[in-house]
């Protein structure tokens, strides 16, 4: 599995658990808000002045040794 920054966070927290740990690790403590389930990361990354390509690979690579 791979993810996208123009995935919503709603679908990320959904596709693994591991995703929302590192989502709040890298500064987002409000993924369990209802407009935060409608934000595309890109989106999410740009509110909490995330780098959205580096978040979005970090959590590519953790996936893709998950295998």
């Amino acid at each position: 599995m791979q993810i996208s920054k123009d995935m919503l966070i709603g679908e990320l927290i959904q596709q693994h658990e591991l995703i929302a740990p590192m989502l709040m690790r890298a500064g987002m403590h409000c993924l369990g808000c209802p407009s935060a389930q409608g934000e595309s990361l890109e989106e999410a990354c740009m509110v909490h002045g995330i780098d959205c390509d580096n978040l979005v690979a970090g959590i590519n690579e953790v996936l893709a040794m998950q295998k």
